[in-house]
Formats: structure tokens, sequence, C-alpha cells
């Protein structure tokens, strides 16, 4: 059974060996998988992909923290219970209320019933037990998905006071301001791109967005920046 340790950064201003170390002070002999400036779909991060080829049944992966697994919900949630059906232990070093080894005892924590008439309500109960435990799970990937909704809006909001204040947002001095246009284009690029929340290719959102190639990359690289 292995151990395997998986660190990923969105910004230059984050940590990726402090993640490694802490991975590696839960477990030494842990085998790191890592990458930067990743989106936020799992299939935007090709290390990601080759740690999830390898783990089987028993084996764990450790995260420094919920947000470096996933940090969309809904996908997080759905990635988390698809491990957790294969066998597969999760280790949050932030969250360790959600590890899979919490909530399978949890889920196995019910009550004994009796037999009699009262166990139907003694059903209920179990049942609710474990859908306390799923919401927990829930809440948890629902708090990293607003901390990055939270600096897309704040990112978005300084972008706008510069405009307002006639400031250049990434421009030489005396060049035409553009800064409305590509927080417009971004925004759209984020939605549809399958790199981040949407289904579309890199071509098909070129096309919707009517962007350049050099002008569409330039977005994407500076979004995996943002985010």
């Amino acid at each position: 059974m292995a151990v395997y340790g998986y660190a990923r950064i969105s910004t230059k201003k984050q940590s990726i060996e402090r993640q490694i170390r802490n991975i590696l002070n839960y477990d030494n002999n842990a085998i790191i998988y890592q990458e930067a400036y990743t989106g936020t779909k799992v299939s935007g991060r090709k290390e990601f992909k080759k740690l999830l080829s390898k783990v089987k049944k028993g084996d764990t992966i450790v995260f420094d923290s919920v947000s470096r697994m996933s940090r969309n919900a809904d996908d997080g949630i759905e990635l988390y219970f698809d491990l957790y059906e294969k066998g597969i232990n999760l280790v949050f070093l932030k969250e360790r209320y959600i590890d899979t080894e919490m909530y399978k005892q949890e889920s196995n924590n019910k009550i004994e019933l009796t037999g009699e008439d009262v166990d139907e309500i003694l059903k209920g109960i179990n049942k609710y037990f474990k859908t306390l435990a799923k919401k927990q799970i829930r809440i948890a990937f629902e708090q990293a998905q607003k901390e990055v909704d939270d600096l897309r809006e704040r990112t978005k909001e300084g972008i706008e006071t510069a405009r307002q204040q006639g400031k250049q947002i990434g421009q030489a001095k005396g060049k035409k301001l553009v800064v409305k246009k590509s927080a417009e284009a971004k925004e759209k690029i984020v939605k549809y791109s399958k790199d981040f929340r949407g289904t579309l290719s890199d071509v098909e959102v070129m096309k919707l967005v009517g962007l350049s190639r050099n002008t569409y990359y330039k977005y994407k690289k500076e979004l995996r920046e943002e985010l």
C-alpha cells in the first residue's frame, strides 16, 4: 500500500515547498507529485492525472489542503467519492475532519437496531449521521471554491478601480487602455474553457470569444497566474 503526496500552486505567491514539507512530515516516504500554474479542472493537471492512474485500492493520497485537490465544489465532491468507492484513502492535512477514514467511521458508526418498531426511527438517525458527514465534506469544498470566487471578484474590482483612476494595467504608458475588454474575454475563457469551468476546447473558445491565438493563450496564462 503506497502513500502519495500531491502538491500544486496556482500563483507565484504560493509555496510548493511548504506543501511538500507538510506532506513529508506526515509520511517521510510519500511519493510526491507536483505541478504549478494549473487550472481548476483535473483534465488540465497532467501530474495529477498520472497520479490517479497509478493509485489502487488501499493506497493513500495526501494533500496539504482540500483546495489542492479541487477548488470546484461539484468536481471535488465527485472525485472524493469516486476515489472513496475505489478504496483509496484521502488525507487533507488542514481539514482532517473530512479524511476518508473519518467519513468511513461516521458512516459505520451506526446505532444497533433492536428488531422492534423503534428500528424505523433508528434507521432515520443512522441516515442522518451519514448525510451530516457528506455535508461536512461539501462545505469544505465549497469553502475552497468560495476563496477562488472571492479572489476573482477582488481582482475584477481592483482592475475596474484602476481603470476609473486612469491607470495603465499591464501596458506601456501612452497605449490605449483595454482592460475592460480583456477582463470580459477572460471571464468567458473561465466560463467556457475545459481547463477552467467549461467543456470547450481551446479552438472552440477562441472562435466563441473572437480572440487571436496569441491573445487567447496570453489571457489563459494570465488566468492561471491569477487563480
